[in-house]
């Protein structure tokens, strides 16, 4: 980040988890300068960090003069409705995944930003993680060939009480696993495979007692019949990410996310010309979590540079529609 120029003034709406893991992230480039939440004691927690103003109503932090960008890290049936009104005000926003409970939601959104001329960035936050970063640069070096196929699970224990949280209310989430976790599957999936042309998969609640569902599985295909084979789960019990990506000339397998999900890791299988078992290079990232960091920043110099997010509501749309699909073809018709 070049620290020539000022930071941009950040504004957060939502200071739960995520609200706070983004005001750490921001760096050079941006300063909190507002924060508004609900819980308004939440919200004057997170301003202490910079002696941010405090907003008890979003409507007014997305117009104020301090604010240049805003964060929208709310629960999924406000993240339109702010973002929209963010975009009016004429502020770039960032919005956290899905950015609306449904595509239909997600449309005046749309519309919104291109009648005012901002940047919106979706939070689809596991491209920047480091082992992610590699393999979309393994996958570009043309190193694994022509792709034909991903397969990769991604899943949580929850906790006691999760069914009576607010991601088991439908008005609330738009949905429940398949909304939750499932945006990220299906996000990385169009980012190495390309756009997704036919949809097929199953959401079911086997455990929790809800009216949303606790897993989904779902085979997704380009139209050159590249396969996406996923499944996300609030019953795995284990934390877990795992995700195989596999081309004509050998395969990466990536694992962890930090934390509970375990380190990072991402193993590269080269086929040998005369195949048997392959050539093997691991590459492990047991230090800090820095996607955080590298996601703001590069929405700072879009704005900037005055280009297209690498990952925007256009993304977040295919998604949705994906999820809608799913859940329609499941019998979840409030979830669609």
């Amino acid at each position: 980040m070049n620290t020539k120029y000022k930071p941009f003034g950040v504004g957060i709406i939502g200071c739960g988890l995520i609200g706070q893991k983004r005001a750490k992230a921001l760096g050079q480039g941006g300063q909190l300068v507002a924060c508004a939440d609900l819980d308004v004691l939440r919200a004057e927690s997170l301003a202490r960090m910079s002696n941010a103003k405090v907003y008890r109503d979003w409507r007014e932090l997305v117009w104020s003069p301090l604010v240049d960008v805003v964060i929208v890290a709310t629960l999924h049936d406000s993240l339109a409705e702010i973002s929209i009104n963010a975009a009016k005000a004429g502020k770039h926003v960032l919005v956290e995944k899905p950015a609306a409970r449904n595509a239909a939601e997600l449309a005046p959104v749309i519309a919104a930003v291109a009648k005012h001329g901002v940047k919106v960035h979706v939070g689809f936050n596991h491209r920047y993680h480091r082992s992610l970063r590699k393999a979309k640069e393994l996958v570009e070096s043309g190193v694994l060939g022509d792709l034909m196929f991903v397969r990769a699970r991604y899943g949580h224990g929850a906790r006691v009480g999760y069914d009576r949280e607010w991601r088991a209310d439908p008005a609330l989430s738009g949905g429940g696993e398949l909304i939750d976790q499932g945006p990220h599957l299906i996000d990385l999936s169009r980012w190495f495979l390309g756009e997704i042309t036919e949809v097929q998969g199953f959401a079911y609640t086997y455990f929790w007692d809800m009216p949303v569902d606790d897993n989904c599985f779902m085979l997704l295909k380009t139209a050159k019949k590249q396969v996406a084979f996923l499944h996300a789960s609030c019953t795995e019990w284990k934390n877990l990410f795992s995700m195989e990506i596999f081309g004509k000339l050998g395969k990466l397998d990536l694992s962890g996310l930090g934390g509970s999900y375990g380190v990072e890791k991402i193993t590269w299988f080269r086929m040998l010309p005369e195949m048997g078992p392959p050539e093997t290079t691991s590459w492990e990232y047991p230090m800090g979590d820095d996607s955080w960091e590298v996601e703001i920043a590069e929405f700072f110099e879009d704005i900037r540079l005055d280009r297209e997010p690498s990952v925007g509501l256009l993304d977040a749309q295919a998604a949705l529609k994906a999820v809608e699909s799913i859940y329609l073809e499941s019998g979840y018709d409030h979830c669609a």
